[in-house]
């Protein structure tokens, strides 16, 4: 997978960076106007303190269908809806751990969307609390036939909002063995991440 870094001058990228990304091509700003990605792969952008989300997307020319993730120096939930809406992938803090950024280039890569843990259970929360508004006529429990009991189980706990922590907790079951039981119904299900899962479940069209 080919990763490009753009951030503001040609400063050494931070440790972390280039041990999540150590092939990466760092692409100054004043650089993009001549910059060419092709092929598949993830575009960073680093959002500094002050700057215009709007700005530094606009910048960049996406023309190869390239997954864009923001790296943000300060980011809130705001921020982060606020770059989905305007096309971005994802967003991250700039200062992630390393595995942290090949797990949002795995997810960003394979079509999914990296918004954070915090606002991803929200967004799963508002899914589920939509769900006690629709009529009974209207829930959709086809996909349910697709899965095993534990899966059915593990699947409706993330569509209330559940970490996988706390479904080991109340499944007593590992961490481990719950993400095992997600891959599994992401592959069944032909879905890509937990926000889609609960959409499905909750009735809701993806």
């Amino acid at each position: 997978m080919q990763h490009w870094i753009v951030d503001v001058g040609d400063s050494p990228a931070p440790a972390a960076w280039l041990e999540a990304m150590p092939a990466a091509h760092m692409v100054p700003r004043a650089a993009l106007r001549d910059a060419r990605f092709n092929g598949d792969g993830v575009i960073w952008c680093r959002l500094r303190s002050g700057e215009s989300v709007e700005d530094v997307l606009a910048a960049v020319d996406r023309a190869g269908g390239q997954a864009l993730v923001l790296l943000c120096d300060e980011p809130d939930e705001t921020l982060v809806m606020w770059a989905l809406t305007l096309g971005a992938a994802g967003c991250c803090n700039t200062h992630a751990a390393p595995d942290v950024l090949r797990q949002v280039a795995l997810v960003v890569s394979n079509g999914g969307l990296w918004v954070g843990q915090p606002l991803l259970r929200k967004l799963v929360g508002a899914t589920s609390q939509r769900l006690g508004q629709r009529p009974p006529e209207a829930k959709n429990d086809a996909w349910s036939m697709l899965l095993s009991e534990r899966e059915v189980q593990v699947a409706r706990l993330v569509a209330g909002g559940s970490s996988n922590r706390e479904i080991a907790e109340q499944l007593a079951i590992t961490e481990r063995t719950v993400k095992a039981h997600l891959t599994a119904i992401f592959e069944k299900l032909d879905l890509r991440d937990r926000l889609q899962l609960s959409l499905r479940i909750n009735g809701l069209k993806i």
